[in-house]
């Protein structure tokens, strides 16, 4: 097993046992919107959102700096 995979899971449990002790209703407005929800789900999907976001930027920087490398190569290469 991969010992970085192991501070992942962690968070993942921790992250979800907060969101479990957080179940009560809040409303929740943005600009004309009104919405009522459990503060778990409100929880829930705030990390999901930043979980997603953080993965994207990384693959994201991980191309630039990868093509960024490609063409030092080349230019190298020449």
């Amino acid at each position: 097993m991969n010992i970085k995979i192991i501070p992942v899971v962690l968070l993942v449990i921790f992250a979800l046992i907060f969101v479990a002790q957080n179940v009560t209703v809040v409303k929740v407005s943005f600009l004309f919107w009104d919405i009522s929800m459990s503060s778990a789900v409100l929880l829930f999907f705030s990390l999901l959102i930043g979980f997603t976001i953080g993965w994207f930027l990384h693959s994201y920087l991980s191309y630039r700096r990868d093509k960024r490398e490609i063409e030092n190569l080349k230019i190298n290469h020449r």
